[in-house]
């Protein structure tokens, strides 16, 4: 298969025997081989287990047994998903240390039940600490688009293999936008679910009350059929919510003229560059209401106290024991976080409930929001400030700053990709609904893609 064929199109050729789930997976791993030293994605390859895995497909399909809906689907994993065998390094020195994970993430177990055949893990910020994909360990992800660009993070790996063709499929993690910010960096279809929609079970965390899973793909049906397969209550995450599975791929094509949607005004607004990629979205969408979302900025500041305190906590002992092993930049912001006085925690928390039940009401008017992704298209690899607002500020930690106040909150996104005619490098857009609305997010997104406004593709050069 192709690098450009998505996850919908290999499952369909390998399950009418047009193609094996081995020949498949034996060409991604010659494109990893081939294009992994160029972008930084992979950090961990599991060939054999991948071609072990490929055979049991073809074996199952042979015998006329049901291979699964991912039937030979190539994909990988942020590498702080625990895969069995190796040690779960979340982008740091310390944790390779480790003794091997004795079991995978419950996420890579149900995508492999689908038939997915897992090639590996994926390179990150350390600790997840970070927007710009740049590892002192491991070295930056580049991004496919421009290979002297930031992929955006945290989840940095996962959008570099999807966007070069390593694979069709991965999966990173969102505390404060690392699938957001990397899907709009290197134009992908992203999905943050819903907090406590999926098991976060046998993943090393960030911030446990912030923290999401999900998946990066080239096709909304991709993303659908991921996120389908990958539902189910996990009594192993404790902060999952027992919901019934309610599958959206059998949704994607039902038309959405009768959905209320708004565009995000006033902090949402960005640049001119910024906000014409979001009207052009709202055009296709025929949107002309605008809402504004309280506090955002209040909301942002506090998502960042309480990831400062709840990362420094989870990081203390080590921080005691090694902290020459932490990249510098991320040991610094989780000193400063082990110094916040409790009671800017305590008030960071109280507005966390008041902007979620402001925000929330806003749902009673609308059925989704579509805001930007990211302030500004990919920065250079290495750069360490831009213009926010018209002041100068570090690019690092201010990457998320539309992303911030949404998962602050646990509300469902899905960014969609943007091509400006001439331009060489996409935008992200966010299409935000209530809690568990991923089907309209996904929904409005493959409007999109059908319409043709928002497309993912294999970066020029990597679609072999």
């Amino acid at each position: 298969m192709k690098a450009t064929a998505d996850a919908t199109e290999i499952a369909e050729a390998v399950k009418a025997g047009k193609v094996t789930a081995r020949a498949v997976t034996e060409a991604a791993l010659k494109r990893i081989e081939r294009h992994n030293p160029m972008l930084g994605a992979f950090t961990d390859v599991t060939a054999e287990r991948a071609l072990e895995q490929a055979e049991l497909v073809d074996s199952k399909i042979s015998n006329a047994m049901d291979p699964g809906p991912l039937a030979g689907v190539p994909f990988a994993v942020k590498n702080l998903y625990d895969i069995k065998g190796i040690p779960t390094r979340a982008g740091s020195k310390i944790n390779r240390d480790n003794p091997p994970a004795a079991r995978d993430a419950t996420l890579v177990t149900r995508l492999e039940a689908a038939g997915a055949v897992l090639l590996g893990g994926l390179n990150m910020d350390e600790y997840a600490y970070g927007f710009t994909g740049e590892n002192a360990h491991d070295g930056p992800s580049r991004n496919p688009h421009g290979l002297d660009h930031m992929t955006g993070g945290s989840s940095a790996g996962p959008a570099a293999a999807v966007a070069g063709g390593l694979v069709p499929l991965s999966l990173g993690s969102d505390t404060n936008g690392s699938i957001r910010v990397p899907a709009s960096f290197c134009g992908l279809f992203g999905l943050k679910p819903t907090y406590g929609r999926l098991s976060r079970a046998h993943s090393f965390p960030f911030v446990s009350s912030l923290d999401h899973l999900g998946p990066f793909a080239r096709s909304t049906r991709d993303l659908a059929l991921a996120y389908d397969v990958m539902q189910g209550y996990d009594e192993a995450d404790p902060a999952q919510t027992k919901r019934v599975n309610e599958p959206t791929s059998a949704r994607l094509k039902h038309p959405i003229p009768g959905l209320r949607i708004a565009v995000a005004g006033d902090y949402f607004l960005g640049t001119p560059e910024v906000q014409a990629v979001v009207q052009k979205v709202a055009k296709a969408l025929e949107v002309t209401k605008t809402v504004t979302l309280p506090d955002a900025q209040a909301a942002r500041a506090a998502a960042f106290l309480i990831t400062m305190a709840e990362g420094a906590t989870l990081h203390l002992d080590r921080l005691r024991q090694r902290p020459d092993d932490f990249d510098p930049e991320v040991r610094d912001r989780l000193l400063a976080g082990t110094m916040l006085p409790a009671v800017w925690v305590e008030r960071a928390q109280k507005l966390r409930r008041v902007f979620r039940e402001r925000v929330l009401k806003l749902f009673d008017g609308v059925d989704a929001i579509l805001a930007p992704a990211t302030p500004m298209k990919a920065p250079l690899l290495g750069q360490k400030t831009a213009m926010f607002g018209g002041v100068e500020l570090p690019v690092r930690p201010n990457l998320g700053i539309f992303t911030q106040p949404l998962s602050f909150i646990g509300l469902p996104v899905a960014t969609v990709p943007v091509w400006q005619y001439g331009e060489d490098l996409p935008l992200g857009v966010q299409v935000i609904a209530a809690p568990w609305r991923e089907d309209v997010c996904l929904r409005i997104a493959h409007q999109l893609e059908t319409a043709g406004v928002c497309k993912a593709l294999v970066a020029q050069g990597f679609a072999d």
